[in-house]
């Protein structure tokens, strides 16, 4: 267990007792969650830069994840972005995809890299171009490992010969449902087949939409430790118990039809990794920005504006000067926090923002947690843009939250 990351995610999760119920449950998850949990990052980077409204003079701090969106923002040339994750596993991937831009011999290389994932010759290039550039923690993620570890499963690097996206706490997650549904006779793969809108639906029905009625789902389905590996602490699995009337299995068949349904198959490369467990290869069209060609030389060229760090979005912010950002990217994190952590974080977000500031965040449920958890005085300096957020929520491709929100510091 990495010490640093074990301390950020007790400060961030443990809430109650030890000894209590919940208290337990926050105790498993923080052993759960601190590894390696996210291959990509499942915010879509579409709707955040259509509320965040990036110029050429903006400031960012973002949580990093597998840090896909960090990259995705990269393409439209922001002054500066910072990129800070409790998680150094996930700091790792990120740094991974900055040394493979600025050290592979091409694009064809980068996206067998993290386009394709799975060929010997990304383990090549590895130490052939990327590993002499890496920090000395980034290469052990990569390469060493516990002798069990290094006995039976191999370093983390040999993940890009087998399809990087089967593995971390995620991919093992998906392909645990991808085999209930082959034990079942279903074929969720079949979607990424689907020609229109309507064959999508049909195909949903008759592959995926069985699934939530199968014993084992629905059984399981309401157990906080069954979402670990989707990143779900037990706060937030508590404030979507809360907001779920017809149970949670419905909920999560509610959405996961939206992922599945709501946008063309042919371009949501969400609904690639959630039914396909990989990017549309032959097309290249359902996959993130940053692995499109057209993208690449934009991100060679702009690298020197990312910077990362290991540590929290209140720890990072306090060691700033006034006035010094202007875009703040928290992804799901505020639905780890008690109301007093939210409001000891937008008391350092007013410091910090400049005038204009964009603040954006999801939630697992619909509501705003900022709402309830700032002090009058306080959330007076905010403006919550509800309408603009609810619109947004419907165009986000990956649809596995209930809220998006957007606010704006006041001048």
């Amino acid at each position: 267990m990495n010490s640093t990351t074990a301390q950020y995610l007790e400060g961030a999760v443990h809430h109650h007792h030890p000894l209590s119920p919940r208290g337990v449950s926050e105790r498993l998850f923080t052993f759960w969650f601190n590894s390696f949990v996210y291959n990509q990052i499942w915010e879509d980077p579409r709707v955040d830069l259509k509320a965040l409204a990036l110029t050429p003079e903006s400031r960012m701090l973002t949580i990093s994840s597998g840090g896909c969106n960090v990259l995705n923002y990269l393409i439209h040339k922001p002054e500066h972005i910072q990129a800070v994750d409790l998680n150094r596993s996930h700091l790792c991937v990120l740094k991974l995809k900055l040394a493979a831009i600025e050290y592979l011999p091409n694009y064809d290389d980068f996206f067998l890299f993290f386009g394709c994932a799975d060929d010997e010759l990304n383990r090549y290039n590895y130490f052939t171009y990327l590993a002499e550039h890496l920090d000395e923690n980034t290469r052990a993620f990569w390469e060493k490992g516990s002798l069990v570890r290094l006995l039976f499963f191999g370093p983390r690097i040999k993940y890009f010969t087998k399809n990087f996206y089967d593995y971390a706490k995620m991919g093992y997650f998906i392909r645990f449902l991808h085999t209930i549904a082959r034990v079942c006779k279903w074929d969720p793969s079949r979607l990424l087949s689907a020609s229109s809108r309507a064959e999508q639906e049909e195909i949903f029905e008759q592959n995926i939409a069985p699934f939530f009625d199968n014993w084992f789902v629905r059984a399981t389905g309401n157990m906080p430790v069954m979402l670990y590996s989707l990143g779900i602490p037990p706060q937030q699995f508590s404030a979507m118990e809360t907001e779920t009337e017809g149970g949670l299995v419905a909920m999560y068949r509610e959405r996961v039809k939206r992922l599945a349904c709501d946008f063309p198959i042919s371009e949501n490369y969400f609904g690639w990794q959630a039914f396909g467990r990989s990017y549309d290869r032959a097309a290249r069209c359902a996959m993130p920005e940053y692995l499109k060609e057209e993208n690449f030389q934009t991100l060679k060229d702009n690298l020197h504006r990312v910077s990362v760090k290991n540590t929290t979005l209140i720890e990072y912010m306090r060691s700033q000067p006034d006035d010094s950002l202007d875009r703040f990217v928290f992804l799901d994190s505020q639905d780890w926090m008690r109301p007093e952590q939210i409001a000891e974080m937008w008391t350092e977000i007013a410091r910090v923002g400049r005038p204009g500031s964009r603040i954006v965040f999801r939630t697992a449920a619909t509501a705003s947690p900022v709402e309830t958890a700032l002090p009058p005085a306080l959330k007076a300096k905010f403006d919550y843009k509800e309408a603009l957020s609810k619109a947004l929520l419907q165009e986000d491709r990956s649809a596995i939250y209930g809220g998006f929100h957007l606010y704006v510091m006041e001048g």
